[in-house]
């Protein structure tokens, strides 16, 4: 009964003083938030004792899982020798020194200095200034504009969420900054052109790079910002012949590229970043998230040597910065855990067994009557939900079979993220055969409770 109580009076606290981020904040008060309490290895527990097995890493973020003791002491031994200095002022200090030093060695060789935030999007933001005052200082500052993709997430800020292109995040921008383009995302499953091989798309999807390029004119681009794998729009995985050749449009026009690595980076697609999985060479690497997996807010910008360098050749301050850039816990705690994913081995092991696995077990759902579509690379994942297998017709009302099936997730004990129609899921790096089976039950389950709620509205 206490406990019961003790959920209530938090729900009701809550909703009296808590705005949630991208949340109907009526539906949210009338329904009550669920009080999450505890942590421990791949699972978390609500306030009501149930236990749930967490398939998106909290948000793509707890590689290494929830109840980690060495990352709680390593903020803890750090908040008692140094809690915070800033680094304005021409300081620095040991933990910063060391995780800017460790970040250079595990990124391709040509980016060896780090810009610290702590989000996402003030990484993208920092990366935005950051480009634009490149072309300022080689003498180009007409190169302003920064090509992204549609359905691309880069933050929440007006800046990064400007670059980034999702319209219900525009929609709340009033009104979108200018300086950015978008261009089709590379989703052959839902952009292709019948019988329209992969590899002909994603040659199609990385030419309407150069089409933009060349309708702006080259010499008013500064850069083209892309997440390897499109992750907050849906898990869109780029064909094989996508990245290759948008590596070759931006060598070719001499423009930046920019890799958002906030979701991707760190093991989840079985190298450090994904930039290396696909084999491309970035200019810019933008990080968050995983960089502590979670355990305290840290971000930054990974920036190429032909950038630093024009910064050093000009007698130029970089007026950005933040009071909590490089912040001395926060680093601590990134080193420790990256320390953790090296000496677990995590980030062979999602190549050598997670990938596998997690490729498996959507497999066993092709067939399922209303699975349009499963595809997964590495530990990242999505389910298309679809009313004709056949046609790939959506539902009426775009959205909401998925938010009927990700509720049933839910109510079964299992975090599986929708995203419009898509099913995603992003698993914590240490899942073991147990929570791959335990997945399968979940998964099934709750894919046959849906379908029994729109078995009315399937082709026949």
């Amino acid at each position: 009964m206490t406990h019961q109580y003790q959920t209530t009076q938090l729900r009701e606290l809550d909703a009296l003083h808590h705005l949630h981020p991208f949340t109907d904040h009526k539906s949210l008060r009338s329904d009550g938030a669920r009080i999450i309490v505890r942590g421990d290895g791949p699972y978390i527990w609500d306030s009501e004792g149930t236990r749930i097995l967490d398939g998106m890493a909290g948000l793509w973020t707890c590689n290494v899982g929830y109840g980690r003791k060495e990352l709680a002491q390593a903020a803890y031994d750090q908040m008692v020798e140094l809690p915070f200095y800033n680094t304005f002022f021409k300081t620095t200090h040991p933990p910063v020194v060391a995780l800017s030093r460790k970040l250079a060695e595990i990124t391709p060789n040509n980016l060896n200095q780090v810009f610290f935030g702590s989000s996402g999007s003030e990484a993208n933001d920092t990366a935005i200034r950051l480009i634009r005052h490149y072309w300022a200082l080689k003498g180009e500052p007409q190169r302003r504009i920064i090509i992204s993709r549609k359905s691309a997430y880069h933050g929440s800020t007006i800046a990064a969420g400007s670059m980034g292109g999702m319209s219900h995040v525009h929609a709340h921008s009033y009104p979108v900054y200018e300086g950015f383009r978008h261009i089709m995302d590379p989703y052959w499953y839902g952009e292709s052109e019948d019988g329209e091989s992969p590899e002909a798309f994603g040659l199609r999807a990385a030419g309407a790079l150069e089409d933009e390029i060349l309708a702006i004119g080259p010499e008013n681009v500064a850069a083209f910002a892309g997440e390897p794998v499109q992750g907050a729009g849906g898990v869109k995985i780029p064909p094989a012949s996508y990245w290759p050749e948008v590596q070759r449009i931006v060598n070719k026009y001499g423009i930046l590229l920019l890799a958002d690595e906030v979701i991707t980076g760190f093991g989840r697609l079985g190298t450090w970043f994904a930039s290396q999985h696909y084999g491309i060479r970035p200019d810019l690497i933008t990080f968050a998230k995983a960089v502590t997996s979670g355990y305290i807010p840290l971000s930054g910008v990974i920036v190429d040597d032909k950038i630093v360098g024009a910064l050093m050749a000009h007698d130029d301050d970089f007026n950005h910065g933040y009071t909590f850039s490089g912040h001395p816990v926060a680093c601590a705690v990134a080193l420790k855990n990256i320390e953790i994913i090296e000496r677990e081995k995590l980030v062979p092991r999602v190549k050598e067994f997670g990938a596998t696995a997690l490729a498996k077990l959507l497999a066993k759902f092709e067939d399922h009557p209303l699975v349009g579509e499963v595809r997964s690379v590495g530990m990242l994942g999505a389910i298309e939900l679809v009313a004709d297998k056949r046609t790939r017709r959506r539902f009426d009302d775009l959205g909401r079979v998925g938010l009927i099936c990700r509720d049933h997730f839910f109510r079964e004990g299992f975090i599986m993220r929708a995203v419009f129609d898509t099913m995603v899921m992003s698993p914590p790096l240490i899942w073991t055969e147990t929570q791959f089976k335990e997945a399968e039950v979940v998964m099934r389950r709750a894919l046959d409770l849906t379908l029994k709620d729109v078995a009315g509205e399937l082709a026949a």
